[in-house]
């Protein structure tokens, strides 16, 4: 019994070949790129709190956001808008944004005595510099994170 091949055409496999290449070079600029990214611009990824990595951004007098909040909290999905927006108008700035779920992690929203979902707390280093409920407007929101950026 013969098995059927198809036949690759001279044509055919050059074009694999280049294909293969253009791959190559696409991944490895990707790979560039993501060794070249500004520390700063990682640094506006939101993570999870953990008390070390609070801690450790203190003592490098970082800029920190603590966002309390609730997947159900629609005040909280508009201030997430707000903070993409800041984040997208202000790619280069290097603010730490770390996020405290509302729901499952009483024991830090008792620590930071956020009242409620929606409390944003800002520090710089040790410093609390603004401590702020409800807040939606993306003015205000912007003024106090740039402002702690320039305390620095």
């Amino acid at each position: 019994m013969t098995r059927y091949r198809p036949a690759i055409h001279r044509s055919d496999a050059a074009s694999m070949t280049h294909v293969g290449a253009s791959l190559a070079t696409h991944l490895g600029t990707a790979l560039l790129l993501a060794l070249l990214v500004s520390p700063a611009i990682l640094a506006q990824e939101k993570e999870s709190f953990s008390h070390e990595r609070f801690t450790a951004l203190q003592a490098q007098d970082a800029v920190i956001l603590i966002d309390v909040f609730a997947d159900w909290c629609p005040t909280c999905a508009q201030q997430q808008r707000v903070l993409a927006a800041f984040q997208e108008a202000h790619p280069d700035v290097p603010l730490h944004i770390l996020t405290v779920d509302f729901d499952t992690r009483k024991d830090l929203v008792t620590h930071f005595e956020a009242p409620r979902q929606s409390t944003l707390i800002l520090y710089r280093g040790e410093e609390r510099v603004w401590f702020s409920v409800a807040e939606t407007r993306q003015a205000q929101i912007f003024e106090q994170l740039l402002g702690a950026l320039e305390r620095r």
